[in-house]
Parts: C-alpha cells; sequence; structure tokens
C-alpha cells in the first residue's frame, strides 16, 4: 500500500530512515555521509536529475538538513540550493498566444523598454530591465502575457519566499510562519524542514530502556487520519515498541485549552485561538495591533507535556504531530520547558521502519484520556467546536460565544482584517493555516481533506470520556 502522497516524500522518508538507522547503530551520520548517500542512490538505478553524482549531492544536503540544518539559519524550512535549479524564470513571460500584432500595445505600456520584438514581431521580456509591474499583461488584447510563479512562491501565502538572483529560493525568516506549505508543493523537494529524529534516538537510547529517565510521546489527534494501512491503536503501540515509555494524547491538551478558554472568553470582547502556532505567528508578523486578542493558553502539545512534567519533572517529552510550525513552537521558552523535540508523521513512519516494526501485526494500545471535542481539534471547526461546549459546561448561558471558522491563511487574512478594523461581528477566531486544519498539514503522510475529516470524526466519537470537564478533572486528579 502506498503510504505517501508524492515522491519527493518518499524520497524524505528514505533517508531519515537510513540515518536513523545507522544512529540506533550508534554510527555518527557525519562519518558515514558517503554510505548514506551511496545506499539511496544507487549506482544501477536511474538518475533523478542530470546523474548520480547530483543526486548523492542532493541526498547529502538532505542529510544536513535532517542532522539540524544550518545553525547561523534561523528557518525551520531551509532551502537545498543545489535541487532549487529546474524552475522556469518566475514572473511576466510571453506565452505562444502573441500574434505578433502591429498595435504593440505591451511595448507602449512598458516604460522601462524590457519589451522588444523579434524578426516576427513576437514580444520578448528583458528580464534585467523589467520591474514585475504586470503593465503589459494588461494591455495586451490576446492575453499572451502571463505573471508565472514558481510552486514554492504560490503556495508561500505570506510571500516569505522570493528569487535571489541566482534563481535560488530564499525565505525571509521576517515574514517565513515555518507553516510547510512550500516543503510539501515544492516539485524537486527544494525546501525541507530541520529534523531532531536523530536527537530524539540518542534521547531514547540515553534513557537506557526508560530506567535512568522516561521518555514519554505526545500524539496529536491527526494521527487518526494517518498511517491508512493499520489502526490507530497500532501506531501507539508501534511508538512503544520504538522506546517511549508512555504515549500520551495531545487531544486531552485540548481539552485542557479549550476549558481554560471558556473562561477566559467570559473576560474578553474578542480572543482569538492559540493552538496553531503559524497562525499565531501569522498574527504577529501581520497583524501585530490584533496580539493582545491572542488566548493566553498555552497549546494543546504544550499543555499535554506541562501535565506529564508536572508528574515526572526528570523526564523527556516528544511531540509527535503532523506540523512543521510546532518546531518553531518549541523555540519559545514558555513552551520548552515542557517539550524537548518535535516529530512529524513523516518522521515517525522512517522512525518506526528503521527499527523494523510491522505496525499491522500489532495489538492496539487505546488511549482513552480525551473527549471528542479534544480530539476535533484536529480537523478545521473543532475548535470553536470545543470552546463553545466548554463554556456551556462550565459557565452556561451566561456567556455568548460566537465564532469565525478559519480555514487557511486566506480566510485568516479576511477574519483579521476585519477584526482590526473593528467590524467583525464575531467574539472568537478560529484561525487554522493548513487547509482543513491539522489533517492538512504539511508533514502529513496523506492530504485527502474529506476521507481525514470522517476519520477524525470517527475517532472523536470513540473517546469514553464524552465530556471536557470529565476529562480535565481526571488529569488533575492524577497521581
Amino acid at each position: 500500500m502506498r503510504i505517501f502522497d508524492t515522491k519527493v516524500q518518499e524520497l524524505k522518508y528514505t533517508v531519515l530512515m537510513e540515518l536513523a538507522w545507522q544512529t540506533w547503530r550508534g554510527n555518527d551520520a557525519f562519518m558515514v555521509f558517503n554510505e548514506i548517500a551511496d545506499e539511496i542512490v544507487k549506482k544501477d538505478a536511474p538518475p533523478m536529475s542530470c546523474c548520480i553524482y547530483k543526486d548523492r549531492a542532493i541526498v547529502a544536503e538532505r542529510i544536513r538538513i535532517a542532522l539540524g540544518g544550518n545553525k547561523n539559519n534561523p528557518n525551520i524550512i531551509q532551502v537545498i540550493d543545489i535541487s532549487c535549479d529546474e524552475c522556469p524564470v518566475a514572473g511576466h513571460v510571453v506565452t505562444d498566444l502573441c500574434r505578433g500584432c502591429v498595435a504593440h500595445r505591451c511595448s507602449d505600456a512598458c516604460k522601462l523598454g524590457a519589451i522588444t520584438f523579434d524578426d516576427e514581431q513576437m514580444a520578448h521580456i528583458d528580464k534585467d530591465k523589467c520591474v514585475e509591474c504586470g503593465k503589459c499583461a494588461e494591455v495586451c488584447p490576446y492575453s499572451a502575457i502571463t505573471n508565472f510563479k514558481r510552486p514554492c512562491e504560490k503556495a508561500c501565502k505570506v510571500d516569505a519566499i522570493y528569487m535571489a538572483k541566482d534563481g535560488v529560493a530564499t525565505i525571509d525568516s521576517e515574514k517565513c510562519i515555518a507553516c510547510g506549505a512550500c516543503v510539501y508543493q515544492c516539485p524537486f523537494g527544494a525546501t525541507l524542514d530541520v529534523s531532531s529524529i536523530t536527537d530524539v534516538i540518542k534521547t531514547i537510547m540515553a534513557s537506557e530502556n526508560n530506567e535512568k529517565f522516561k521518555v514519554y510521546a505526545v500524539v496529536a489527534p491527526a494521527i487518526a487520519s494517518q498511517f491508512t494501512y493499520a489502526k490507530p491503536g497500532q501506531v501507539i503501540t508501534a511508538i512503544k515498541e520504538v522506546g517511549f515509555y508512555g504515549v500520551e494524547e495531545a487531544a486531552l491538551g485540548a481539552d485542557i485549552v479549550a476549558y481554560n478558554e471558556a473562561e477566559e472568553l467570559q473576560e474578553r470582547e474578542l480572543m482569538t485561538s492559540s493552538c496553531c502556532p503559524a497562525f499565531v505567528q501569522y498574527i504577529k508578523n501581520n497583524f501585530p495591533e490584533m496580539e493582545k486578542y491572542i488566548s493566553t493558553s498555552l497549546s494543546p502539545m504544550a499543555e499535554a507535556g506541562k501535565l506529564i512534567k508536572k508528574y515526572d519533572p526528570d523526564c523527556k517529552v516528544v511531540f509527535i504531530g503532523p506540523c512543521t510550525a510546532k518546531k518553531g513552537e518549541i523555540k519559545d521558552p514558555k513552551v520548552a520547558e515542557y517539550i524537548d523535540y518535535v516529530l512529524t508523521f513523516e518522521e515517525l513512519q522512517a522512525l518506526i521502519d528503521s527499527k523494523d516494526i510491522e505496525v499491522e501485526e500489532l495489538p492496539e494500545t487505546d488511549l482513552n484520556t480525551a473527549s471528542p471535542f479534544g480530539r476535533n481539534f484536529a480537523r478545521s471547526g473543532g475548535v470553536a467546536d470545543a470552546v463553545a461546549e466548554a463554556v456551556k459546561e462550565r459557565i452556561g448561558d451566561e456567556v455568548k460565544v460566537n465564532p469565525i471558522v478559519c480555514d487557511g491563511i486566506d480566510q485568516c487574512k479576511s477574519a483579521l482584517t476585519r477584526a482590526s478594523r473593528g467590524v467583525l461581528p464575531n467574539n472568537f477566531i478560529e484561525g487554522m493555516v493548513c487547509d482543513g486544519g491539522c489533517i492538512g498539514g504539511a508533514a502529513c503522510l496523506t492530504h485527502v481533506d474529506k476521507a481525514n475529516r470522517k476519520k477524525i470524526e470517527a475517532y472523536g466519537i470513540s473517546a469514553k470520556i464524552k465530556e471536557i470537564q470529565e476529562a480535565v478533572e481526571q488529569a488533575n486528579n492524577r497521581e
């Protein structure tokens, strides 16, 4: 059965899995760099690029980023320069719809003399002179001039990616929200999120079978929509087989967040959700005047980690989910004290396979600490539903929740713009940067929105705890 959506994801997985395999065996990845590249890029296999040597150089760069990337680069998402050279030049281009007309309106509209004509009167754009104003495209009667955007630029809704003079994609760390959309959309895999997979393995090994200290995993509820070849309970068992002492639901953290936000909303005219780190960063970058409205609650990930460390302060906690932005969230000191590392579902798949674990043959381990509302945080609308339910359970009819659900950056931008102008009628903004919510995260194994949404809702229904308050009370009464 096919596990991933794209061949780029498969390449990413292969590198991570080989790197994990070497780490389990005590091999220093820097010492076996070439061996890993040779193992992944076989001599007798057809090359992915122009030649085997470039393929191996690309794999070497993938290994470097998988080991944490350029330490002087603050970005969670980094660019593999050698991979980023196959896209056509971006910007305005003349297509074959050009009829070589006599009017030459395009040339008249260009005040910089960037448009010239060949012997057949076909237009050409001089990129050294063009400033991408688009005036030529506006006046062409045949719509023969189009503004071409590279896939990574098109995927980035916050305009954090631009092309350097050498044609290589460059990420503006001041604008990037680490959502990972460019990682999933780049056809050549030239953008990649840094990884902590080897650090996690070394931490598990250093725990000496959880005797020196315990290593816990916190799993995002979106896990129920992934790993289609096995049941969610089997994946939980596989996580324990890898070497984790225990597994906690991030959905329980979501219940705690909803419960806290119900009280917080009682005291505020307007509040935005805090669970999506990319959304929170988007507000800080683009709507700084709205930052005061962000919920003061930690994210579900951090709340779950906080709960674990309350009872076991010396443990290590690893979050596992579909989100690359979580890797940036743990740089926040308020979060770093509760979450030590972040792995994505892609990295979890590599981790499991590096231990030769047959997931579909394992017994199921049930996690039953969260309510359906906490589990539904994984899909768009789930946060708003949970906060409304928490208000009803905790406060009653005294507080009215009038939420707006923002599914994707465009909807987030629209709601925040209206809110900043004082014309938004809602008092709670649920912001999810990824389309569909966390089930559409960049590091998901699959991105089938409708199917994944149904799986999450079924996962929510299967919860044995039905109320948010009950889940929170049981968490608080743990010994």
